[in-house]
């Protein structure tokens, strides 16, 4: 379809407020759906961290009791002189 004029191309032969209503009512929801998604995708990346560092405090705090348990029977395993 050809325009004469640019007020012809907005007009869109009488159907331009339902031509380009739908143009922004799709370019509404496609930023919509890549705001959500980075916000979607930054709260999993927040999770994970989240959760290495639980496993992390863990994986410190099994590590100590088992240096204090080795500590305390090698205590009890002393050969008083």
């Amino acid at each position: 379809m050809q325009f004469n004029s640019f007020s012809d191309f907005i007009n869109m032969g009488g159907y331009g407020f339902y031509v380009w209503l739908s143009f922004g009512a799709t370019a509404l929801i496609l930023s919509l759906l890549l705001i959500s998604s980075k916000a979607g995708h930054q709260q999993i990346i927040d999770q994970i961290a989240k959760r290495k560092q639980r496993e992390d405090k863990l994986r410190q705090a099994k590590d100590l009791r088992k240096q204090q348990h080795e500590l305390h029977n090698r205590e009890l395993n002393k050969v008083p002189e």
